[in-house]
């Protein structure tokens, strides 16, 4: 009996190293993080495979994919045509990295919006107000994807007040992650549609051969109302963005408002979003294509919004945090709560500090994943060897996921600096050529040193041989967390 339990298991396990290397064509670094897995923990390894590596069936992304090319396409083709064609780097004011701008307007097939104006937010408190104030003030629609929504006090909070509008004759549609939901009780989301409220849930969970995986998920927290505002950021709904949760402690994130013809755009994205997880098309046929701003005549913020998902071509939001950092003169600062990085943007990070650039990393002092954490904790740990400057945030949990270049170029979104982020979830940053917005995304970051402490060199060569093991078998599964 143990013999053929052996052999079943080396059969099942060779068969899916077989699939990994000949049918899904992963990246080698993965491949063979997989093939390890399978080899040195049998049976296990096959089953953690069907929960985090199995690729997802391409086809209904691709349906997706061929809706959202023929929509900006159009927008392509419109701002290109009147912007572009006649505006040349240093000779526009608007536009900081006009190579940057193109490499989303061309490669990523992403329009930019000239006329925005943005706030920032750093603290759940202010953010919520600000967003109850938006949806109480809502004529048309309001339209919201989120990952997390928790049915504690803001999420009561926050249906009460989805649930007036809709009373009010407000069109409300709401997806959420059936991952990222799975501890909210669905008697929360049936509220919400008694009262009218249109309700998806995007890839729910435990269905045979389909979505019986943590891959795949729709990261974005987005939210666009009346083709005036958007919600673009790291808060999701629940009690622990205030800083309720005692074990996290208060809660340092980064949230975007966008008013301008950028909302409009991101409402394209919901649209799309929705139409993938719904298969319904009726809410598309409801857009439309902004009056925007040639480049050279802009009269606000400049701002391109990024999708970026498994069902990309490129790694549209990896590319651009390349681009970024590659095109930087003088800093580059960057705040994450993860960072593990592929080759490409640890070399680019490497020889920024190389060539004496001010490169620093914010990092949350507390994990929230252990493996993750400490996969991060080794890569930072290679930065610091090359002449960058890491910080722990030690006041509570760290989730902002922003980048700040030459106090001039920014991007803040849902994005974290790991290869989750930018090849398996949905999610979405905005890339903004601003530089007022980008000087106080700087001043929250000088802020914030305040409250964290300095990983000097020194620091990190005398960790503990038991962090350095941590680190060690964290970085051999980094290409698989």
């Amino acid at each position: 009996m143990l013999i053929l339990l052996v052999l079943l298991s080396l059969i099942i396990d060779l068969t899916c190293i077989g699939y990994i290397i000949f049918i899904e064509h992963k990246d080698v670094t993965t491949t063979w993080a997989w093939v390890m897995v399978m080899l040195f923990i049998p049976i296990v390894g096959f089953i953690l495979y069907l929960f985090f590596g199995q690729s997802m069936k391409r086809r209904k992304m691709f349906n997706q994919k061929e809706e959202s090319d023929r929509y900006m396409h159009l927008l392509h083709t419109q701002i290109y045509k009147d912007s572009c064609s006649s505006c040349t780097l240093g000779t526009c004011p608007a536009c900081y990295d006009y190579n940057l701008l193109n490499l989303h307007l061309i490669g990523h097939e992403t329009v930019y919006t000239c006329d925005n104006s943005l706030t920032l937010f750093t603290d759940g408190k202010a953010k919520f107000r600000d967003l109850f104030e938006s949806i109480k003030a809502a004529h048309s629609y309001i339209h919201l994807e989120y990952y997390i929504i928790h049915d504690d006090e803001i999420g009561q909070l926050f249906s009460e007040c989805l649930i007036q509008k809709a009373q009010e004759g407000v069109e409300i549609s709401l997806l959420y992650d059936g991952m990222g939901c799975l501890k909210t009780h669905s008697a929360y989301f049936k509220k919400l549609e008694n009262a009218g409220i249109k309700i998806i849930c995007f890839a729910p969970p435990f269905k045979p051969f389909i979505n019986l995986r943590f891959n795949y998920r729709n990261h974005r927290k987005l939210c666009t109302i009346d083709d005036k505002i958007a919600y673009l950021g790291g808060f999701n709904v629940g009690d622990e963005y205030l800083g309720k949760n005692k074990k996290m402690g208060y809660w340092r994130d980064t949230h975007l408002k966008i008013e301008g013809s950028g909302a409009i755009l991101a409402n394209l994205q919901f649209l799309l979003d929705w139409r993938f997880a719904s298969h319904e098309t009726h809410l598309l046929e409801h857009y439309k294509i902004p009056q925007l701003t040639p480049l050279c005549y802009s009269t606000g913020a400049v701002v391109q919004l990024v999708s970026g998902g498994p069902d990309s071509k490129h790694s549209s939001i990896l590319n651009g945090y390349i681009g970024m950092i590659a095109g930087a003169r003088k800093s580059i600062w960057i705040q994450t709560p993860y960072f593990i990085p592929n080759e490409a943007l640890l070399t680019t990070l490497k020889i920024a500090a190389l060539s004496g650039l001010d490169v620093r990393i914010m990092f949350p002092n507390k994990p929230d994943h252990a493996f993750v954490y400490w996969a991060t904790y080794s890569y930072i740990g290679e930065l610091i060897d090359c002449g960058a400057r890491a910080y722990t945030y030690d006041k509570g949990f760290l989730h902002s996921k922003t980048i700040i270049v030459d106090e001039a170029l920014s991007s803040v979104g849902t994005a974290n600096f790991d290869m989750r982020s930018f090849k398996l979830n949905f999610e979405m940053n905005a890339f903004i050529y601003d530089k007022s917005f980008a000087k106080e995304l700087s001043e929250a970051f000088i802020h914030d040193l305040d409250d964290s402490s300095e990983l000097t060199l020194e620091r990190y060569n005398n960790r503990s041989r038991l962090i350095r093991f941590k680190e060690s078998v964290s970085r051999l599964f980094s290409p698989i967390l």
